[in-house]
């Protein structure tokens, strides 16, 4: 039997902050550069009412639908998929359009990942697998097999888990 994996979505599969950039320097006067951007956190740059600006185009129609895929993703979930049962587990139900759009994306960027094989839960401890690929180190502390943190910049501080900056990294961790 294939050991599992289920791996998060949203900064892990998706590049989430890279949309948010475009978004943020298409808007009204930005104060940012792109670099600036690709160096520290919203949270670190951005006043309570820039952050809540940004923070806030989640709920509208189409964000999550059109998110460019991360880098090297595509062809090491295919490599994964080989030696792996893959699963896809995305917090979805916290904006209303995500589900519906997380699902098209899916089919469209992944193919080959079933339907069968998509979770969208709003708590990742409930997941058994052998793995979790997820960018946020509250789901890894509740998950009970290995998890592998993806970097961005705003877990960069943390320390507890096994870091993965990029899908090579998870390429070489795990086939």
């Amino acid at each position: 039997m294939k050991k599992r994996i289920a791996i998060d979505m949203d900064d892990v599969m998706a590049d989430t902050h890279a949309k948010f950039i475009k978004l943020y320097l298409e808007g009204e006067m930005p104060r940012y550069t792109l670099e600036e951007l690709k160096e520290k956190s919203f949270h670190e740059l951005f006043d309570e009412h820039e952050y809540k600006a940004i923070s806030e185009r989640v709920y509208e129609p189409g964000f999550f639908r059109d998110i460019p895929v991360m880098e090297g993703a595509k062809e090491v979930i295919g490599q994964l998929m080989q030696k792996y049962d893959v699963f896809v587990a995305s917090a979805a139900q916290e904006f209303p359009n995500s589900l519906r759009e997380k699902w098209d994306w899916l089919q469209e960027h992944f193919p080959d990942i079933s339907w069968h094989n998509y979770i969208f839960l709003g708590d990742k401890s409930v997941l058994n697998t052998d793995y979790l690929i997820d960018d946020l180190p509250r789901n890894l502390k509740t998950f009970q097999g290995e998890g592998l943190l993806f970097d961005a910049l705003h877990n960069r501080e943390d320390t507890e888990f096994k870091r993965v900056k990029t899908w090579h990294d998870i390429a070489k961790q795990l086939l």
